[in-house]
């Protein structure tokens, strides 16, 4: 097992490794995975060098923002099948789950108070990043986060990208430099540790284990906690066995179609994006599996960085294809919250699309809805119509109906800053890869991030890109979609 890169390690305090400590801590908080994660490599390197156990400390807070059952279940099948795979590890895995708001409060000061050094995730967005620093600067040990979320160290860049294809060759100069710095697929194989066998008593009575709760049934524990019920589970079941189900059958059956991914009936959209959200399925052993299965190799990968979508990797047209949306658009998003203040922001937009969107945004409106007629698929529009049902049932809206959907909420509300703040709203709610730098990029893009300005200037949009349903229809297959979704 090599050692995790340095430019994906960030101190994060001032405090000293403590040698003398009684175990090495793992605050697992976005990496939600035992493999392929350089969080967990680096806990492992720490444990090895100190010769000391390792505790992996996986919670879950009950006043997150936007807490449903949802998210709730889908993390809790996550947390179910990392205390079975660690249950062989020589570690201590450790869970809880936080019954009221505040009742974990002290909990992780206190393991990490004989703790030799604290290794936690470096995610970049949602409340993670605040959560961290807040943390380290009260800790009195050193804490370190780990930057696990894509093919390219987040932070290697150094600046905000304003075009995917500006990153994008960005990429193709840099990646193949990353290609021999993959994170160990097991970071616990054949390691060897010493065990701590429990947690003192008065962190176990005060915050007990919720492994027996994990053991049990999920949707009824859910239905106990303080957060939001009225937005249920959906039939996708979370967790890095899930993840691996939904890889295998994406290589297997849709990856040699992506290329008709646009048309709904099609169905080969990848739906993989929740398990890359939550952490239960790394980038990089998604890459891994394309590249075997397409026998690639770096000598396939073109000495031009041209920044063109195709034709760099070396792979087939489908491959390629998803390739793009993985590395480029996933990892572009990521690159938004560490560099683009506000990025989860209106006031974030370039700013000729705030100046255009300003310029029209008096302008008559053909409808107007109201949050909830949104919320509640009631437009006059089928196809948003099914968009929007798709997302409320199942937590997920068709890739390229996303975009469309983001579009006519910018046309149907009163002012761009509303489109902007019910986009996030319906999309954080209901989404299971909501609340995600790709989200965000996705809903920015609505409003001209990425972008650059079209003709002909149009009523609401200004020189912002326009989509219509219209079009749509008659651009893509979706008779089937519709029966499904808008019946």
């Amino acid at each position: 097992m090599g050692s995790v890169p340095d430019e994906r390690v960030t101190v994060c305090n001032e405090a000293p490794v403590r040698r003398d400590g009684t175990h090495v801590l793992y605050w697992m908080t976005a990496f939600r995975r035992l493999d392929w994660n350089f969080s967990l490599q680096r806990s492992v390197e720490w444990a090895l060098e100190l010769d000391q156990p390792l505790v992996i400390f996986e919670a879950l807070r009950s006043d997150y923002p936007w807490a449903s059952d949802r998210f709730h279940r889908f993390v809790l099948e996550g947390m179910a099948d990392n205390a079975k795979r660690a249950a062989t590890a020589p570690i201590l895995y450790y869970s809880y789950i936080e019954p009221q708001p505040g009742d974990g409060r002290g909990l992780l000061a206190a393991l990490s108070q004989s703790a030799a050094v604290v290794v936690t995730d470096d995610y970049p967005a949602f409340f993670i990043p605040k959560m961290v620093d807040a943390a380290a600067g009260r800790l009195g040990v050193r804490v370190e986060k780990i930057d696990s979320n894509g093919l390219m160290p987040v932070r290697r860049s150094g600046r905000a990208f304003k075009t995917a294809h500006s990153f994008r060759r960005f990429l193709q100069k840099a990646l193949p430099g990353q290609f021999d710095e993959f994170p160990a697929p097991d970071p616990l194989r054949n390691v060897r540790l010493p065990r701590l066998e429990a947690l003192p008593e008065a962190i176990a009575t005060r915050w007990p284990d919720a492994m027996p709760a994990l053991h049990g049934e999920l949707g009824k524990l859910t239905r106990v906690l303080p957060v939001d019920h009225r937005v249920g589970a959906t039939g996708a079941r979370g967790g890095s066995e899930a993840a691996e189900v939904t890889l295998a059958r994406f290589l297997e059956t849709r990856l040699s179609l992506y290329g008709e991914r646009n048309h709904p009936d099609a169905s080969v959209t990848s739906d993989l994006s929740p398990y890359l959200h939550f952490g239960h399925l790394s980038s990089h052993r998604v890459f891994t599996d394309i590249a075997s299965r397409e026998g690639w190799d770096l000598d396939g990968v073109s000495p031009t960085a041209s920044g063109a979508r195709s034709g760099w990797w070396g792979m087939s047209p489908s491959a390629e294809a998803f390739l793009d949306q993985l590395v480029t658009w996933r990892e572009l998003g990521f690159n938004a919250c560490a560099y683009l203040d506000g990025h989860d922001r209106y006031a974030s937009l370039p700013d000729w699309a705030r100046t255009t969107l300003e310029e029209h945004a008096s302008d008559p409106r053909p409808y107007l809805y109201s949050l909830s007629e949104l919320e509640e698929a009631r437009t006059h529009d089928r196809i948003w119509n099914a968009a929007q049902a798709q997302l409320v049932r199942e937590g997920r809206v068709h890739n390229y109906l996303r975009m469309l959907w983001g579009k006519k909420i910018l046309e149907w509300s009163a002012t761009p800053q509303d489109a902007a703040n019910t986009m996030i709203e319906l999309n954080n709610k209901y989404a299971l890869d909501g609340r995600d730098p790709n989200s965000y990029s996705g809903i920015f893009w609505c409003l001209g991030r990425y972008d650059r300005a079209w003709g002909p200037e149009r009523p609401v949009f200004g020189k912002i890109r326009y989509m219509s349903s219209e079009n749509t229809a008659r651009k893509l297959r979706l008779s089937e979609y519709l029966k499904r979704y808008a019946g």
